[in-house]
């Protein structure tokens, strides 16, 4: 059964990844001429987002990443903005140069 949600009852809505972790809050929703595009969530204590940005008050995340809406929102995985992807790439190519040159 579908259920209908006013937009004006998400505002300040928690937000939950499909695993579990606080994401953040709900502050704006982003709609286009007739549908919803995207959600601003605030970074807020204790969240996984506040920790990953630090001093940026919040992410957008794209409606196609909203996994359900009901007394919380969940969204997927996939949202959470990776900051050290760069970082994380750079040593793996270090480790596997270091691999081949050990061989």
């Amino acid at each position: 059964m579908l259920k209908v949600k006013r937009i004006s009852e998400t505002f300040d809505m928690k937000v939950f990844t499909d695993q579990g972790e606080y994401f953040g809050d709900v502050e704006e929703c982003i709609m286009t001429i007739n549908k919803t595009f995207g959600w601003r969530v605030k970074a807020t204590r204790g969240s996984s987002l506040g920790r990953l940005l630090g001093g940026a008050k919040g992410v957008i995340v794209p409606h196609q990443l909203v996994r359900a809406i009901g007394d919380v929102f969940l969204i997927n995985k996939a949202a959470i903005p990776s900051v050290n992807e760069g970082e994380e790439e750079k040593e793996e190519e270090e480790n596997k140069e270091g691999e081949t040159a050990e061989l």
